[in-house]
C-alpha cells in the first residue's frame, strides 16, 4: 500500500467513525417532551411542535390522540383562518382517533367535541349546524362516563351549545344556565363557566347578577396547568368590568 492509498485509507475510517458517533449521540438525545412543550404553548411554535410530536404515535396511542387534539383546539383557536380550520380538521380526526381507541374515557369525546364545536363557529350557521347534534352526543357522552370531568367543562360546553344553538333546533337558555351552574357546583372557580354564565345573565339584562360574576373570575387564582387560557379569560373580565364603570 502507497502512502497516499494509506492516507486515504486512514481519512476513510476517521469519516466512518465520526459519523458513527453522530448517529450514537442522536440515539441517546431524549427525544422532545411534547407535554413540556404544550406547557409552552403560547409560544405557538412550541405548541406546534408538541402536536407534531404526538401525531407521530397518535394513530395508536390513546394518550398520544387526545393530546394531539387538545392541542390542535389551541392552535385552532389562534393565528389566521384557512390555519385555524386545518387544526381544527386535524384535531376532530384526532379526537375521533381517541375514541375508537378508547371509548370509556372522558377526553377522547371531550376534545373531539370542543373542535367540532369551534369549527362549527368558523363554517357558517348551515354548516356549522350540520355538526349541533354530534357536539352535544359527545358532552353528554362525556358526562356519562365522568361528570365531574375537568372541574365541570363538560357542563360548561354543553351548555355554550344551549346557548349558541337557535331554539327551534334544540338551543334554550334555560338549559345553558342550568348546565352553567352545574359546572360552577363541581368547581365555583370553572372559568369558562363563570364567563359563559356571565355573558348569558348579561345578553338577557341582569346585568347586576353578571357583573358579580365577571369580578369573580378576575379574582380567581390562575391554576398552573390552565395558565395560558387562565389569563385570557381574566383579560376578558377585566374589559367587561371596565366597561361598566364607563356606563
Amino acid at each position: 500500500m502507497t502512502a497516499h492509498t494509506h492516507m486515504k485509507a486512514v481519512a476513510l475510517l476517521a469519516m466512518v467513525f465520526a459519523a458513527s458517533v453522530a448517529i450514537a449521540s442522536a440515539q441517546r438525545a431524549p427525544a422532545a417532551d411534547p407535554d413540556a412543550l404544550y406547557a409552552k404553548r403560547e409560544d405557538m411554535s412550541s405548541a406546534i411542535r408538541a402536536a407534531d410530536v404526538w401525531e407521530q404515535t397518535a394513530s395508536t396511542s390513546y394518550e398520544s390522540a387526545w393530546k394531539l387534539a387538545r392541542a390542535c383546539y389551541w392552535l385552532g383557536s389562534r393565528g389566521p383562518g384557512d390555519a385555524r380550520r386545518r387544526q381544527l380538521e386535524r384535531g376532530v380526526d384526532a379526537g375521533e382517533t381517541a375514541v375508537r381507541l378508547a371509548d370509556d374515557r372522558p377526553e377522547g369525546h371531550f376534545w373531539l367535541g370542543v373542535n367540532m364545536g369551534r369549527l362549527a363557529q368558523g363554517a357558517g350557521v348551515r354548516q356549522g349546524l350540520k355538526f349541533r347534534g354530534r357536539i352535544k352526543a359527545e358532552l353528554e357522552r362525556v358526562l356519562s362516563i365522568d361528570p365531574g370531568f375537568q372541574n365541570g367543562s363538560a357542563d360548561a360546553v354543553l351548555g355554550e351549545w344551549y346557548r349558541g344553538v337557535p331554539r327551534l333546533l334544540g338551543g334554550s337558555r334555560h338549559e345553558a344556565e342550568v348546565h352553567f351552574r352545574r359546572a360552577l357546583e363541581h368547581d365555583p372557580g370553572n372559568m369558562p363557566a363563570l364567563q359563559y354564565l356571565a355573558q348569558l345573565l348579561e345578553g338577557d339584562g341582569r346585568v347586576s347578577e353578571a357583573r358579580p360574576l365577571w369580578q369573580r373570575l378576575l379574582d380567581e387564582p390562575v391554576d398552573l396547568e390552565w395558565a395560558p387560557e387562565g389569563r385570557e379569560y381574566k383579560r376578558i373580565a377585566a374589559d367587561h368590568l371596565a366597561q361598566f364603570r364607563t356606563r
